[in-house]
C-alpha cells in the first residue's frame, strides 16, 4: 500500500465527517490513554521512527511497493473470514479470487494484479465483525505498543491473532522478522502523515482512529444526522455541476461519433 493510500485511508472519515467528534463518552480513560500515548510516542521518536525513516530512505521505491503489497495480500485471509461471518458471501467470493490471483500470478502477493484486472481491495476484520452483529464499540483505549483501539476492537485483536497467516510459519525467528518488517514498512508509510496533524497529537489520532473504524464498520455509510447537517451543501453543488455538464455537453449532431 503506497503512503498517500494509508494517508487516505487514515485522513478520509476527517474529511468526510468533521462534525463528529469524540465526547468525554467515548474516551471516559482519557488520563490513562494520554499516559500509553506518552510511552508509545516515545518509543516511536527514539527507535521506530529512525528505523523507518532509514528504511524509507535506503529501500528502493519499487521494493517498499512490493513489500506493502505482501503484507496487504497475507490479510486477505482475515478479510474474507470475515466476510464469512458478515454474511457478505460475494465479497468474500471476489476476495478470495483477490487472494488466488496475487499469490499465483502476482507472485505471493508482491504484485497487485488483482487491483490491475478490478478486483477491489477490502478491509474486514474481527472489531467489525463485532460490530457488525451489534457489539457496541465500548470506550477508547490507548494499548501499550499497539495503539488506538476500543474495548470492542481490543478483543476482536484475539481472534485476529489467531487466523494470523503468520502462525502458519513454525520458525519463530521467521514470524518475528516478518512482523518486524510488517511495522516497519507500515511506519515507514505513514512518516508523510505527521506533517499534516495539527492541534493535540493524542485528540487528532483518536478522533481519526474513531471515525474511521466507525466507517469501515458502516461500510462507507454516513450517518442520517451529518447528511441532514449539510443544509443540501452537497446536493447543490452536484445539481449545479450536473447543470453546467448539461450546459456545456455537445448535442448529438456535433458528436464525434
Amino acid at each position: 500500500m503506497s503512503k498517500w493510500l494509508k494517508l487516505g485511508v487514515i485522513l478520509l472519515p476527517l474529511a468526510v465527517s468533521p462534525q463528529v467528534q469524540a465526547s468525554e463518552e467515548s474516551d471516559p480513560w482519557e488520563g490513562f490513554n494520554r499516559g500509553v500515548f506518552a510511552f508509545n510516542d516515545t518509543l516511536d521518536k527514539y527507535f521506530l521512527k529512525p528505523v523507518a525513516t532509514g528504511y524509507d530512505r535506503f529501500t528502493p521505491q519499487v521494493v517498499q511497493t512490493g513489500i506493502g503489497n505482501f503484507f496487504s495480500n497475507l490479510g486477505e485471509v482475515s478479510t474474507i473470514i470475515n466476510d464469512l461471518l458478515q454474511g457478505k458471501l460475494k465479497q468474500a467470493g471476489l476476495d478470495s479470487t483477490r487472494f488466488l490471483v496475487n499469490t499465483t500470478v502476482g507472485i505471493v502477493g508482491l504484485v497487485d494484479v488483482g487491483s490491475r484486472i478490478g478486483l477491489e481491495q477490502h478491509d474486514e476484520d474481527f472489531g467489525q465483525t463485532f460490530g457488525y452483529w451489534g457489539m457496541d464499540s465500548g470506550p477508547y483505549l490507548m494499548l501499550p505498543l499497539l495503539g488506538s483501539s476500543t474495548v470492542r476492537d481490543a478483543f476482536g485483536r484475539v481472534p485476529d491473532y489467531y487466523i494470523s497467516v503468520y502462525d502458519t510459519v513454525d520458525d519463530e525467528s521467521v514470524t518475528l522478522a516478518l512482523r518486524g518488517l510488517d511495522i516497519v514498512d507500515t511506519r515507514a508509510g505513514l512518516l508523510e502523515v505527521e506533517k499534516l496533524v495539527a492541534g493535540d497529537r493524542y485528540t487528532f489520532f483518536r478522533e481519526a482512529y474513531l471515525q474511521r473504524r466507525a466507517f469501515q464498520v458502516r461500510d462507507g455509510a454516513m450517518d442520517d444526522a451529518f447528511l441532514e447537517e449539510d443544509d443540501g451543501l452537497f446536493d447543490d453543488d452536484f445539481e449545479d455541476d450536473s447543470a453546467d455538464d448539461a450546459s456545456d455537453a455537445p448535442s448529438d449532431t456535433e458528436s464525434d461519433f
